[in-house]
This record gives structure tokens, C-alpha cells and sequence, in this order.
């Protein structure tokens, strides 16, 4: 059986969706993955714009408004419960990750 995509997030999937909460640009949301993650994670513009459009074909996001090339982007309701389920899944790894010490 194919795994769904997008079952799991990557680092950078997850801060992509992470700082489209809120409404951002590119460069916005490339300067927001890195401020969120401390300078851990960097994401490009290959990497951000490859994404975008599979994120939007998957309704996880959606454009919200274009500027000339500029483009704005927010997480739909389905992204923002993906967001949510990811957190939750990352805070029972880190719970059976304390409890194996």
C-alpha cells in the first residue's frame, strides 16, 4: 500500500506550515522557518517553491493574494489541523523517547 504524502512532515515542511498561520510571502516564510528554528533550518527558494505548489495541490495551504509576482500564502483548515496532529505526534515520540531513558 503507498504511504499518504504528507503523513509525516520534514523539518522544513513542518516550519513552512508553521509560519503560514499567519498570512506570508516567500521571503517572509523562508525568514520565518529560520527565526522559528533558531537558524537550525534554512530553507531556500528552490526548496519553498517546489513545496508551495504541493502544499497548495494538497489544500494544506492556499493563495490568498498576488502582487504582481509576488504571491501570499496561509494554511487552510486542513493544514492547520496537519500542523496540530504533527505536534502531537512529535510530543509522544519526545514522551516515549523520557520514558526509555
Amino acid at each position: 500500500m503507498a504511504r499518504e504524502q504528507f503523513q509525516t512532515l520534514t523539518e522544513p515542511m513542518f516550519y513552512i506550515l508553521l509560519a503560514l498561520r499567519s498570512e506570508m510571502c516567500g521571503v517572509d516564510i523562508m525568514a520565518a522557518v529560520e527565526k522559528f528554528s533558531r537558524g537550525r533550518i534554512r530553507v531556500g527558494p528552490g526548496t519553498l517553491y517546489a513545496m508551495l505548489p504541493k502544499f497548495e495541490n494538497a489544500g494544506i495551504i492556499r493563495q490568498t493574494r498576488q502582487e504582481g509576482r509576488q504571491k501570499w500564502y496561509a494554511a487552510t483548515d486542513r493544514g492547520l489541523a496537519m500542523l496540530e496532529n504533527e505536534i502531537a505526534r512529535l510530543r509522544i515520540l519526545l514522551e516515549d523517547a523520557e520514558r526509555a531513558k
